[in-house]
């Protein structure tokens, strides 16, 4: 209760700098980047963006400052375009719906915790991606919309809790058999998802918990 509060405040205190449709415009910068690098890699360019925008904390340290805020804009590693195209498309909706819902300060709230956290966890591993802060915000959307029915595959029809469980196992097993730092940006980010929805879940655990004891009374 006590946290919700200081939540609230923090809120209040940020809400006329926030930045509106956060998530668009991250997926927009990823998008252009991402492009940039195709052209620079038929212009047989010595390096790439991404490369040169990456959190590394050794080329931090000899200058290269920037690393530690334009990692936030580097798109999903796939050789498939059509994946990256339909990842940043997936970052914009589950983003966009997740503010729709909070408002811009809350979620602008969320992702600078998950920002600041990823910074110091990776000065102390050495590097950090902002993989996993982008896809935690899916667990978000489905902690927010759990009975909202997408189709898996463009087939399936699937409410979005189960999508989110299966996420939710997929990420502990990136984390059971990951590097140190996907095992720190993954503990950033659940310590981020918790920090905002731990509340949310410990009711929710209650409320099933009240619900199958009402199922299921114990028998004399």
């Amino acid at each position: 209760m006590k946290l919700n509060l200081w939540l609230y405040k923090l809120e209040n205190k940020i809400s006329r700098f926030a930045i509106e449709n956060l998530m668009t415009l991250l997926a927009g910068a990823m998008a252009i980047l991402y492009i940039a690098d195709i052209i620079m890699a038929m212009s047989d360019a010595p390096s790439s963006l991404y490369s040169m925008l990456t959190f590394d904390r050794a080329a931090i340290l000899r200058g290269q400052v920037w690393r530690v805020f334009t990692f936030l804009f580097l798109y999903p590693t796939d050789t498939n375009p059509i994946f990256v195209l339909l990842s940043l498309y997936f970052y914009h909706w589950t983003g966009t719906a997740v503010e729709r819902h909070w408002g811009k300060a809350r979620f602008n709230l969320y992702y600078l915790f998950g920002f600041i956290g990823s910074i110091i966890a990776g000065f102390i591993v050495g590097g950090m991606t902002n993989v996993w802060l982008n896809l935690t915000i899916f667990l978000a959307f489905a902690v927010i919309y759990p009975d909202l029915q997408v189709l898996l595959f463009f087939i399936i029809p699937i409410k979005v809790k189960w999508l989110g469980l299966i996420e939710g196992i997929l990420l502990i097993l990136v984390f059971i058999f990951g590097n140190i730092i996907v095992r720190a940006a993954l503990i950033v980010c659940f310590l981020n998802f918790l920090l905002f929805f731990g509340n949310d879940l410990i009711r929710m655990i209650k409320q099933k918990y009240q619900e199958y004891k009402w199922r299921h009374p114990p028998k004399r």
